[in-house]
């Protein structure tokens, strides 16, 4: 694997950001946290000698604020995390190393009810899971999404609603890294996704009861073309309801995805160009003060030409407590399968318990 040595560009950075005038905020929010993870594979003979292994460090870095009322109508947001449980790919990131920016964006409020979103930014696509690992599984690649581009979200009389378009799904010229939702949009060596156009609708039929749909559509970019042709496609839609009832929360949609490869990775990789999937998640959860407890499931059906994949399932029961300046996580995963960089549906066997606990100051 790739690895360079760490810039002195992220300190410099964040002690800029250290630096920033706050009298003219009406709410600035400099913060930071840790995280790391145990991690124990019941398969894996190395990791049960071991017990399991504690890693997956990570520094986390927070910029938050906005203007005051009545001085201006702007509002910014920024996350950069740094170390191996930063969930980011090195190899194909645009930093080359185990740290990233997750987001940063520039807002700009039209009215009460309309806001426009510029930079690196949530993209309004279904629903998020309670935790975004193990929990997103089979949502690969159209989960915890951070695109690049510009978005418009409005809220009114019920209905929420959002526009964007998204040059690139991360920074730079050949980056494939989405951090959280990494390795499902192709590599710096193969292809990546741009220029994609995406809407979201959802309405509120009661307090408890909400509907929605969204969509997404745009171009492959070729990356083993020296001029990088934008000659692959990618669409997808997903239908989903979400319920809270007292302490208690569900959340359930349908995904229908498929991309038409670049051809030189199709032959290179001797793949078909086709890829199809149906894919099917549910969320159900229970808070109580401190306590959540959830289950994450998910299934997928390849509908791709000559693919020898049956439908493959996965489920992550888990609990989370908030202790005070952080949470402590306790999820368990089991698949039978996996969504690869071309968003295809493969058998294999997985299984793992994870505790993970945070601070943040």
């Amino acid at each position: 694997m790739l690895l360079r040595r760490s810039s002195p560009v992220l300190p410099l950075a964040l002690l800029s950001l250290l630096s920033l005038p706050s009298h003219s905020l009406a709410e600035t929010t400099i913060a930071g946290g840790i995280w790391a993870n145990y991690q124990y594979l019941p398969d894996d003979e190395a990791n049960k000698n071991s017990w399991g292994t504690i890693g997956d460090e990570a520094l986390i870095f927070y910029l938050d604020g906005a203007a005051e009322e009545g001085e201006g109508r702007w509002s910014f947001s920024a996350e950069v995390r740094a170390g191996p449980g930063s969930f980011t790919d090195p190899n194909n990131n645009s930093t080359g190393d185990q740290w990233t920016v997750h987001k940063a964006w520039v807002g700009w409020q039209l009215d009460q009810n309309h806001k426009i979103v510029v930079g690196k930014s949530q993209v309004p696509f279904g629903w998020k899971t309670v935790n975004f690992w193990p929990g997103d599984i089979f949502l690969a690649g159209f989960g915890d999404q951070m695109d690049v581009g510009a978005k418009l979200h409005g809220d009114m009389n019920g209905w929420r609603y959002d526009a964007a378009f998204y040059l690139a799904d991360d920074w730079g010229s050949e980056s494939t890294d989405t951090v959280d939702d990494n390795r499902h949009w192709g590599g710096s060596d193969s292809y990546r996704k741009v220029q994609t156009l995406v809407g979201n609708l959802a309405y509120d039929l009661d307090t408890m009861n909400t509907l929605g749909a969204s969509f997404q559509a745009g171009r492959l970019q070729n990356l083993m073309d020296p001029e990088r042709p934008v000659d692959g496609d990618h669409q997808a839609a997903v239908l989903y309801y979400l319920v809270n009832v007292d302490n208690w929360f569900g959340k359930a949609s349908w995904i229908t995805m498929q991309r038409d490869l670049p051809e030189d990775y199709a032959v290179s990789a001797g793949v078909v160009d086709q890829v199809e999937n149906d894919r099917l998640a549910l969320e159900a959860g229970y808070s109580t003060g401190p306590w959540t407890f959830y289950l994450d499931a998910t299934v997928a059906e390849p509908d791709t030409e000559g693919s020898d994949a049956e439908t493959i399932t996965a489920a992550a029961p888990g609990f989370s407590y908030d202790y005070g300046p952080g949470w402590v996580y306790v999820e368990y995963l089991n698949q039978d399968g996996f969504i690869d960089r071309d968003g295809r549906v493969n058998e294999g066997d997985f299984e793992a318990l994870y505790v993970s606990l945070d601070f943040y100051l």
